[in-house]
Formats: structure tokens, C-alpha cells, sequence
């Protein structure tokens, strides 16, 4: 194929690509402007339609540009040169776009559903990204500084007036007032020169955030106001001032914001300056671009491997019977592969497991489970591995792990923040540490309720503990819809062999849920067991679990804060 020849073809197919990626960004801001009118009407199902709506909206883009370039590549659709070809076109095509990684990326899962890729094809795909952008600096052009002239209550009202929502404000003045006097333990009023904030909020669930800094002469502080809508009017519910807090707010365990930004680099990288220890691919994800935020997790782990010497490892913890599981020691990440047979009693197929994750996928988070990456075709250097965890895979998952030559080929793996084990962390922890870690594990309990999930396998192990100190549940394959269970009391034996039966005397379905159970096999016992019944006793009570189950068909949204309840300035206002 001579290039004159070829010029045209590559141009044409690279306008159809872009046209497609064009579609997709602008379905994506249509849907993060409506949000902002969902939050104000207090249309709470129709923020969760959307928020399902956006996670295809990548998908249908992708498989709407490959129908075109079917039709105009015809038998060079598989033809490596003229994707070659194609891939130079595009990149002059957005190439002066702020949005360019995003492009990129769009490009690259094109071309791998051509060629169905093992590894990385440099030959085709964007590796690296062309862009290469530096990182960005102040000023912003996303925020805006409200320089401080009076009383900071003063300064606090021209940032939430600028938010620019049409529905009315509960009470402004004293929120602004609340606001000023919460900024004290952090920074000495007095000394805030000014407010910067993001012009757009963030949306999700029943919330939305105003997200800045606070700047004074000797540094700046972060600054999140979480802001509800009481009844059609608007409050200012909490203030945050830390990291931490700030950092649990864009959560790996947690659903995805929606905010209009035009400038993604731009906004990650001012999102860092609030944040410095999350991941990249952490904040892209948090701002809904997680096909984005999955490259950049892929790069850093090559880049990782690249830096170090490292091997993959099997996972600290108890044996997984349904994942084999292993890690590098200095990447905060777990790599999951499912097994080829599972043990008894679990009775999942591969399907089910995959099922299990693609509700997460969709639903929303509540802070309680943690955000899992699906990676097809990777390929890894055989030595990179220790023989032992490669003697597992190749035994116990070789229906999707191989070794070609010198390299090792997985054909599907998920990825997860690696966490502590609850049950590794409570062998250690000190005595205040472990209760306050059993306390939080029965509310993540009762947080999965609230939104429809029941975890199934409630063992300890399962849930992992956050550098916050926060639970969340990781082990999908028992995970269902609490909707789809049935929660039962234990019945009463009537004496004689009913008492003294090895197996159950009454009738179990499988859908059948015995709370009173939930106690024998948590494993917790003495102060931690104590700890637990005190605070949530109600988790053994099959009337618990029937209510949440009113609540859901009722089509209740619930409210699960992803902030401390110290840091709410009007919790009254419920």
C-alpha cells in the first residue's frame, strides 16, 4: 500500500475514531450538566440513572466507531500498517486538545478490539502518551480566588453564591457563620487571605461538594463544604480542612463524581495538590474517566517494574478459594485471578464470579467497596515472578494464566487497592485500634444494606481496612442484592431429635438468610464481640434486614456521609 494511496484512508479513519471520541465527551457533559439539576429538584433516582447511563457511554462510542471503520477500511480493517498509518492521523487530530490523554486512551481500546492485543503493540497503540504534558501550575483555569476583604463569614458567602445554584439557600448567613467558626481548629481566621475553589461542584448521590483551598500567608489548607438538599432548599452540611477527610471524599470505594471540567490533566493535577498520596489513576477515576484511570494504573505498574527489581508474589493472607491472588510488595495493588475450580462450599461458576463484579461495577460504592479494574491480555517476563505463586497459576487458573516461552500470559485478571485484611490487622492492632475497626466493619455492614448489597460471605477476612482506618468489603463472589434474599428467624425446635440434628431439621432454600447465624462464624470474641453487640446487635435480627428491604422497594435513596459525623455543622437539619 503506497502512501498516497494510504494518506487519505488513514485520515478518514482516524475523523471517525475522533468523531466517536467527540460523541462520547459530549454525552459525558451533558450528563455531568444535569446534575446539577437533578441535585436541585432532589431527583435522586435520575441522578442514579445517569450515573449507570455514563458508565456505557465509553463502550457504545468505542463499538459505534469500529462499525464505521468496517465499512471504510474493509479489507485492511485488520491490516497493521494502516492502523499504523491511522494512529499518526489521529494523533495530529487532537493533538492540541486538553483532553488529549483521553483520546489517546479511546484510540488504544479501538485498536486492541482489532487486534485483540496481548501485552502493549507499540506498533499501533499510543504506549506513552504523545502529550507528555508537564504539570500544571497556578493559576487555575478552573477555580476561582475569592481574595478575603472583611469577616471570612463574608468570604465563605461569595464562594457559595458562586456556585450559582437556582434553588434557595436554608439558611446562608449561618452557614456561613458555621463555616468561619469550623476553620478554627485548622487555621487562625484571621490569617485567610483567600478562598479558592473549584468553579464547578461535584456531584454524587444525594450530595454535592465545593471543593478549594483555604490560603494563608504561611501555606494553604484544603477545604471541602459537602452541601445537602433539605425539602428544595440548600444546606451547608459538613466542612473538611484535612487530607485525610478530604481524601476519603474521592475514595477508591466509592461511585465516581459527575463535574464539568474541561481541562481533565489540569483538574488531576490541582485534585493532587489536595491530595498528594492518592494515585493518578485514583483521581481520574474519581472524576468518572476510570477507562482513563485504568492506562495510567497499567503505566505506573510498568513503570514500577521497570524501576525495581521486584517480583510478583502470592498475597499475604488466608488462601483464596475462588481468586488466586498476588502482589508486588512496593505497588500498592492486588492482581486477582479466578481459579479454574473452586472448593467446597463454594458453588459460583466463572460467570456468576464475573456477574458479582459487574454489579459493583454499576452500583453505587457507599464507601464500602472497593473499585475492581478488569484487565484482558496482559503479558509479563516469566522471571518476574516467584516460582512458587507461577507454580499456582499455571496449576490452579491455567484455564487463564499460560506461559509462552519466557512469558507469562493472563488472559483476564482484576485489580484492587491492596488493603490490610481485617482479620490480619486485628491480630496486631491495638486494643482501641481493634474496636474501633469491629465498630466500623458492623456500619460498612449496614452501609452495603442501605444500598442493596448484601456481602454473602461476611468472614472477616473479606473486608480490608483503609489507611483511614475505614472497612470495605472486597471479596465478590458471594455478594448479592439484599432484595434477592430472604432473611428468616431461626425456627424453634420442638425438642427430642429436632435439638440434637446434625443438619438443619426445617426446610433451607438457597436464597434463605439466618441472621442469628451472623454470630458463630464472625470469629470475633471477648472485648471485640462485646464491641460489636453493643453497637450492632440489630445485624442478628432478621427484622433488620427486612426493613432495609422495605426501604429499598419503597425506593428510598439513603444518605451514607462520606465524612465523619464530628465533622457535620448542622446535624439537626435532618
Amino acid at each position: 500500500m503506497n502512501r498516497s494511496a494510504a494518506s487519505p484512508l488513514a485520515h478518514e479513519a482516524a475523523e471517525v475514531i475522533a468523531e466517536a471520541f467527540l460523541g462520547y465527551r459530549s454525552r459525558f457533559r451533558t450528563l455531568s450538566r444535569a446534575a446539577r439539576q437533578h441535585f436541585q429538584h432532589a431527583d435522586w433516582h435520575a441522578m442514579q440513572r445517569d450515573s449507570s447511563r455514563r458508565l456505557d457511554l465509553y463502550n457504545d462510542a468505542v463499538n459505534g466507531a469500529l462499525t464505521g471503520l468496517r465499512d471504510i477500511l474493509g479489507e485492511r480493517f485488520s491490516d497493521r500498517p494502516t492502523w499504523t498509518a491511522v494512529r499518526a492521523a489521529f494523533e495530529a487530530r487532537v493533538g492540541e486538545r486538553p483532553d488529549e490523554e483521553l483520546a489517546e486512551t479511546f484510540f488504544n481500546s479501538a485498536v486492541r478490539r482489532v487486534f485483540h492485543t496481548v501485552g502493549v503493540a507499540p506498533d499501533v497503540e499510543f504506549v506513552a502518551s504523545s502529550a507528555a504534558p508537564a504539570e500544571h501550575r497556578p493559576p487555575w483555569s478552573h477555580t476561582r480566588v475569592h481574595e478575603r476583604s472583611g469577616p471570612l463569614a463574608e468570604a465563605f458567602r461569595e464562594v457559595l453564591l458562586g456556585a450559582g445554584f437556582d434553588a434557595p439557600w436554608d439558611d446562608l448567613e449561618g452557614d456561613c457563620a458555621r463555616l468561619a467558626e469550623a476553620v478554627k481548629p485548622h487555621l487562625t481566621p484571621g490569617r485567610v487571605r483567600a478562598i479558592e475553589v473549584v468553579r464547578a461542584p461535584f456531584f454524587r448521590g444525594k450530595g454535592a461538594y465545593v471543593a478549594g483551598q483555604l490560603h494563608a500567608e504561611d501555606g494553604s489548607v484544603p477545604l471541602v463544604i459537602a452541601l445537602l438538599n433539605r425539602g428544595g432548599r440548600i444546606v451547608v452540611d459538613a466542612a473538611l480542612f484535612t487530607e485525610n477527610d478530604v481524601s476519603v471524599v474521592f475514595s477508591f470505594a466509592r461511585s465516581y463524581f459527575f463535574v464539568e471540567v474541561d481541562d481533565p490533566r489540569e483538574m488531576v493535577d490541582w485534585l493532587h495538590t489536595l491530595m498528594p498520596r492518592k494515585p493518578a489513576s485514583d483521581l481520574w477515576n474519581s472524576l468518572g474517566f476510570h477507562r482513563h484511570g485504568k492506562t495510567e494504573l497499567f503505566r505506573s505498574l510498568l513503570a514500577h517494574l521497570n524501576a525495581t527489581d521486584e517480583k510478583f508474589v502470592v498475597a499475604p493472607g488466608k488462601r483464596g478459594m475462588v481468586m488466586a491472588v498476588f502482589v508486588l510488595p512496593g505497588f500498592d495493588v492486588v492482581f486477582k485471578v479466578i481459579r479454574d475450580r473452586f472448593e467446597f462450599p463454594k458453588t459460583v461458576t466463572h460467570a456468576q464470579v464475573r456477574e458479582k463484579y459487574d454489579i459493583v461495577y454499576r452500583h453505587d460504592r457507599a464507601g464500602r467497596l472497593v473499585d475492581a479494574q478488569r484487565f484482558e491480555h496482559l503479558e509479563f517476563p516469566a522471571d518476574r515472578f516467584e516460582p512458587a505463586l507461577l507454580e499456582e497459576l499455571l496449576t490452579s487458573t491455567s484455564e487463564t494464566v499460560r506461559l509462552e516461552g519466557d512469558r507469562v500470559v493472563i488472559a483476564h485478571l482484576y485489580t484492587e487497592r491492596r488493603l490490610v485484611p481485617l482479620d490480619v490487622f486485628l491480630e496486631t492492632a491495638a486494643p482501641e485500634a481493634a474496636r474501633d475497626a469491629v465498630v466500623d466493619y458492623g456500619q460498612a455492614l449496614k452501609d452495603l444494606a442501605a444500598t442493596n448489597i448484601f456481602p454473602g460471605d461476611m468472614l472477616l477476612k473479606n473486608f480490608g481496612v483503609t489507611r483511614h482506618g475505614r472497612l470495605v468489603f472486597y471479596d465478590y463472589d458471594e455478594l448479592c442484592l439484599v432484595t434477592e434474599c430472604r432473611f428468616r428467624d431461626l425456627p424453634t425446635a420442638s425438642g427430642g431429635d429436632e435439638e440434637v440434628a446434625a443438619e438443619p431439621w426445617y426446610f433451607v432454600d438457597e436464597r434463605d438468610v439466618f441472621p442469628e447465624e451472623f454470630r458463630a462464624f464472625l470469629g470475633l470474641r471477648g472485648e471485640l464481640l462485646a464491641a460489636f453487640l453493643s453497637a450492632h446487635a440489630d445485624l442478628l435480627r432478621a427484622d433488620f434486614w427486612r426493613r432495609m428491604q422495605e426501604r429499598v422497594h419503597r425506593g428510598e435513596v439513603i444518605e451514607i456521609f462520606p465524612y465523619r459525623q464530628s465533622s457535620r455543622l448542622r446535624p439537626d437539619a435532618d
